[in-house]
């Protein structure tokens, strides 16, 4: 194995799937900003839209995800393109 390719900030991190309100403890580096307490422990917390407790591949099922605000922040993103795509006349 490579020596000095992992981050040296691993710890244990709270994730928290906001679509249905499940925290997960791992170990990872991911940043954040947040904390939330567990048993009194106190870890960082870093919220996900969708996890292994929300997706329908993992759930068997289809639920409804919040998704309100992510298409037009996409096409706000991405609007500047607009004038290089060829527009299609029917």
């Amino acid at each position: 194995m490579k020596k000095d390719i992992h981050p040296a900030s691993n710890r244990m991190v709270c994730f928290k799937d906001i679509s249905t309100d499940t925290t997960f403890l791992m170990h990872s580096s991911a940043p954040s900003n947040e904390n939330v307490e567990i048993d009194g422990t106190e870890y960082p917390l870093v919220k996900v839209e969708i996890s292994s407790a929300s997706h329908p591949f993992y759930t068997g099922k289809m639920q409804f995800v919040d998704t309100a605000g992510r298409i037009d922040k996409f096409n706000k993103k991405f609007a500047k393109f607009d004038k290089y795509m060829v527009k299609k006349e029917d």
